[in-house]
């Protein structure tokens, strides 16, 4: 499912004089691509965040609302809401780093693996959420993308991708900390764990192990 064909911005004029140019297009998938993409993903998050400061966190009432009609919403806008800059903050770092991670792997992995995450992880956080509640935050988004980097090493087997997937614990393994129950009615472990079971979904359904059914049915490149 990779893809290192580079992107091409749209729209792009050539030269005048009508000779090729020389310019390199830019690739989201390489090093300093991946993480251009994610420094602008980032920003727009803190312009909401700053807009949403503002106006007294009144944004936040878009969030996700476990098990209410009008909660539903707040599938797609929570991984871009946040309750307070130190919140945003938090995140951000993990936001980077395990994104400009999955980036590497091609925009239009990325760009599934996201959507999937935000729209399963979401859906399932919002049947098991506590009520009178409303959840805001990327953390699950987060750990949709650690999950889905980590299953991909598992279910692949391959060098490079168990590689990538032990730096990232080693960089990040302590958020898995932030997987288990807890009693603090700030932090939502619920979205956490539905993210993070998501992301080996989609490792799942991307990856199968050699010799499976699923491989020989349908091999996944």
């Amino acid at each position: 499912m990779t893809s290192r064909q580079p992107f091409k911005l749209p729209f792009r004029r050539g030269p005048k004089d009508g000779r090729a140019s020389s310019e390199p297009p830019f690739d989201p998938t390489s090093w300093s691509g991946a993480l251009i993409v994610m420094l602008v993903f980032a920003a727009v998050i803190w312009a909401i965040q700053i807009a949403n400061a503002h106006h007294d966190y009144a944004y936040n009432r878009f969030g996700l609302k476990p098990r209410e009609l009008d909660g539903l919403w707040g599938i797609g806008t929570q991984p871009f809401l946040h309750e307070s800059y130190g919140h945003l903050l938090s995140n951000t770092v993990a936001l980077l780093g395990i994104g400009w991670v999955l980036m590497l792997s091609g925009l239009r992995v990325w760009l599934f693996v996201t959507a999937t995450v935000i729209v399963l992880g979401g859906f399932a956080t919002w049947l098991v959420a506590p009520s009178n509640t409303v959840i805001v935050g990327a953390s699950g988004l987060v750990f949709g993308w650690l999950g889905y980097l980590l299953a991909r090493a598992y279910f692949t087997r391959r060098l490079k991708w168990i590689f990538t997937a032990v730096v990232l614990l080693v960089f990040f393994g302590t958020l898995l900390g932030s997987l288990l129950p807890t009693v603090n009615a700030r932090v939502s472990w619920q979205s956490h764990v539905c993210g993070f079971l998501a992301g080996i979904f989609i490792g799942w359904l991307l990856h199968p192990r050699k010799g499976s059914a699923r491989t020989r049915r349908a091999p996944v490149g």
